[in-house]
């Protein structure tokens, strides 16, 4: 698997306008501030707009295009160069806000759009599935956050609460 690969793919999708903007998010976009953990896949958010005249976006042309390029569907996941590549859309406000202030990475000399690790975090801390909270105690350990950053994230999106219940069970015993 060639994580270059696919992720030149994908900039190549974005130069030929299959898609607008794109992020790295999830295992994937958290390894580039944190100790890398075992994934299956590379969630890319796009913002997915629908054409003219209709009320729903549709990915079809995504995927068409990387298929014309030797990708091969799995499940939900389209494989390239390797890697399952899950495409998401930007959803909520949250996940909006994060594909808009992505920032640029090197991966072996080959740019990628990623979420910020604020927003990776505040994500996690919303998802609250256990792997997320397992990655947002990773952040919070690593002291890889800007912390004031994070908590203007957590209250413009109403995470605060659920920060506050995150400290309690998991981070008042390490302070």
């Amino acid at each position: 698997m060639n994580i270059k690969e696919t992720i030149s793919m994908i900039n190549k999708m974005q130069t030929d306008g299959v898609i607008q903007r794109y992020a790295i998010g999830g295992a994937v976009g958290a390894t580039f501030y944190l100790e890398p953990v075992a994934t299956l896949d590379v969630d890319v958010f796009v913002a997915l707009q629908p054409e003219v005249g209709k009320l729903l976006a549709n990915p079809q042309p995504i995927f068409d295009y990387l298929k014309a390029r030797g990708g091969t569907m799995n499940d939900e996941y389209i494989v390239v160069a390797g890697w399952p590549v899950q495409f998401l859309p930007a959803a909520n406000p949250l996940t909006a806000e994060a594909l808009e202030q992505a920032v640029e990475k090197d991966v072996a000399g080959v740019p990628a759009r990623v979420f910020t690790a604020e927003h990776l975090a505040a994500i996690a801390l919303q998802t609250g599935r256990a792997k997320d909270k397992a990655r947002l105690l990773q952040f919070a350990e690593a002291g890889g956050l800007d912390a004031a950053r994070f908590q203007d994230i957590i209250l413009r999106h109403g995470l605060t609460e659920a920060w506050k219940r995150f400290e309690k069970q998991f981070l008042d015993d390490t302070r």
